[in-house]
């Protein structure tokens, strides 16, 4: 996303345009930290080595070395919001590859074919629009393609240029089609599985039956895989366990053995070489049996979720999976071990980045969502590694890092401020008035820090945390931002704005302001206050009226806005934007970067730009020209 999506930068600007330049041109590469959320892989029949993995981002990467490095190869819809949960090869001709798409935003979809291995990709006319949660390829005959969506099952027999409904349309049960399989031997025999039961068509759709003997009434079918040894050998897996017929779906019998706890199990798959080998991937680990299904037995941490599991076809000791948050996990033991594999891979959602103030190639990064296997990565070599650091956050998101004088690092999360001594690798809790409230933002100065919350309140403390002040807004909302430069210090809710002129010892609420919805605040180096909403971009001149700023920024709202004090320059992102834009007066704005993925934030590092992509983690602009030495330091809040 990632990539779940990393960082760039360009060419030496004029001394007219930059004070302070940075090298452009250079093509933007992801930094990292690997690893993330991943929904599925497939490998390439003719060229297993070759393999593709599908995100939640719209984003398929691609490996040639069996899964060992990973690059990004394709984009599919206008956003970052579709999840790619199939990827099917026609077998009979590789360059012939399906994406099947649903939007996480909206009951929507596509289906994506491409004839040139994915070099590009259409979308098929019959599927436009359609949330395709569900798709298979018949092993008869690879023209014969079924989809289910929310709406129904579809079905094109001509490789997806033409397409049929054969589930009758506004059927109470038989619609938000979670899963389908295809007969190995007679294309016409479907099995549907529901948000409520599955099934079975033998006739291409003409009729239909519902298939729930043995199974608990209520089910969520996530996956249906029929044995090609053996056709009427169904599994069939639910929020209720797993079920294993022998007798076509006429009747299912529960498999024991499993916790109820791991039952939600999101994909079934058979070893190709060995028909009675069978894993199952769930929210408490990768379980498998050995002996068709009749005992099973936990192969990874119960921690790990498995979206996904990959069977090399040459060497089923070799299997990969799809994990939320571990990225890929690779077996080459017969399952015996997983270890992480996600060199060149991210999908994390970055929401943060400091350099350490002694030592600008020592990288810190704050994730969100991604729990214990989040909080905060660490790099010492500018991105190129990275190590988790997140020993005491517990699995909390991490909104914002800065860093002290002594080099003391400070993360604000979900659940309270946290410090991280500069001789220790323990993260412990700093003291705030009140409970554990939301910290989305932090600015440190001397010694004295600042702390936006969600219970409604800046907190400021000039002793570095030994005691607090609290400040309120004019309305009761949470405190989003806050920047501080010079002796300027101004925070900000969704409406309203706090300003000190002093240095945070007095604090006064801005009362005229010209904007309904705050998304960025600055403060430039003369002390001139800079806003941005959906209503444009102002500036107040060192207290005086706010004014309108005329740019040539896109017609769309900031989403993000930065000053940064080496190049004296204010930086932005606009809503749904792949580029970076920087300007000296507010009004004239270059296109600094491109990072070809939606951006959420632009930060300046020692000799070069980086950028907080939305999904796909950091996306670095370094240019092969380095300027150093006309560089200063960063500052620790950045």
């Amino acid at each position: 996303m990632f990539s779940k999506r990393w960082l760039y930068l360009m060419v030496v600007a004029s001394a007219v345009s930059f004070c302070v330049g940075y090298a452009h041109g250079a093509q933007p590469h992801m930094i990292g930290p690997d690893g993330g959320d991943v929904r599925s892989l497939a490998y390439d029949p003719q060229n297993p080595d070759r393999i593709l993995l599908g995100t939640s981002s719209g984003q398929i990467f691609e490996s040639h070395d069996r899964g060992a490095s990973w690059t990004r190869f394709a984009h599919l819809g206008a956003g970052p919001d579709y999840v790619l949960d199939h990827m099917v090869f026609d077998p009979t001709d590789s360059r012939k590859l399906y994406v099947a798409a649903w939007s996480i935003e909206h009951e929507t979809g596509e289906l994506f074919r491409s004839h040139n291995g994915g070099k590009s990709f259409e979308s098929l006319s019959g599927m436009k629009g359609k949330s395709i949660r569900s798709f298979a390829m018949a092993k008869s005959n690879s023209k014969v393609l079924v989809a289910g969506a929310l709406d129904g099952v579809f079905r094109s027999e001509d490789g997806g240029d033409r397409w049929t409904r054969i589930s009758p349309e506004g059927h109470k049960d038989i619609k938000n089609i979670q899963s389908v399989a295809i007969d190995p031997s007679n294309p016409d025999v479907i099995y549907a599985g529901t948000w409520h039961l599955a099934w079975k068509t033998e006739d291409g759709g003409n009729n239909w039956h519902q298939i729930k003997n043995g199974v608990i009434d209520d089910s969520d079918v996530f996956s249906l895989i029929i044995d090609p040894q053996q056709r009427s050998t169904v599994y069939l897996s639910a929020c209720s366990g797993i079920y294993k017929s022998t007798s076509s779906g006429d009747l299912f019998h529960k498999v024991q053995g499993m916790p109820f706890s791991a039952r939600r199990t999101r994909v079934l798959k058979q070893d190709p070489n060995h028909s009675e080998v069978v894993f199952a991937g769930t929210t408490e680990g990768l379980w498998k049996t050995q002996d068709s299904g009749t005992t099973w037995h936990r192969v990874t941490a119960p921690n790990i979720i498995v979206n996904d599991v990959m069977i090399d076809p040459r060497d089923s000791t070799r299997v990969l999976l799809a994990t939320d948050r571990s990225g890929v996990l690779v077996s080459t033991n017969n399952s015996a071990s997983f270890s992480a594999s996600n060199d060149g891979f991210a999908h994390r959602q970055v929401r943060a980045l400091l350099a350490d103030s002694k030592n600008p190639n020592v990288l810190y990064a704050g994730m969100v969502n991604d729990k214990e296997f989040g909080g905060v990565f660490v790099s010492r070599d500018a991105g190129q590694r990275w190590s988790q650091l997140s020993n005491g956050l517990n699995g909390r998101d991490v909104f914002t890092l800065a860093q002290d004088q002594k080099g003391d690092i400070y993360a604000g999360t979900n659940a309270g401020l946290f410090r991280l001594a500069s001789t220790t690798r323990l993260w412990t809790r700093v003291t705030l008035p009140g409970l554990m409230p939301n910290v989305p933002d932090l600015a440190i100065q001397g010694s004295n820090m600042f702390v936006p919350t969600s219970a409604g309140a800046l907190l400021v403390s000039h002793n570095m945390g030994k005691t607090w002040t609290l400040e309120h807004a004019a309305k009761k909302e949470p405190f989003l931002k806050v920047r501080a430069n010079n002796s300027v210090v101004v925070a900000a809710t969704y409406t309203s704005l706090l300003v000190s002129p002093d240095g945070g010892k007095h604090f006064n609420v801005e009362q005229s302001l010209p904007v309904t919805l705050i998304t960025g605040i600055a403060i430039d180096d003369d002390s001139n206050l800079w806003i941005s909403s959906a209503q444009g971009l102002f500036r107040q001149q060192k207290g005086g009226s706010w004014q309108q700023m005329n740019s040539d920024l896109p017609k769309t709202k900031i989403t993000s806005l930065d000053y940064d004090e080496r190049s004296h320059h204010l930086l932005a992102i606009v809503d749904g934007s792949t580029e970076v834009f920087d300007s000296n007066d507010g009004r004239k704005w270059h296109r600094l970067h491109d990072a070809g993925l939606p951006l959420h934030r632009a930060i300046p590092l020692h000799d070069h730009m980086v950028a907080l992509s939305m999904y796909e983690g950091i996306v670095s602009f370094e240019g092969s020209d380095r300027i150093s030495a006309m560089m200063e330091e960063p500052s620790g809040n950045k």
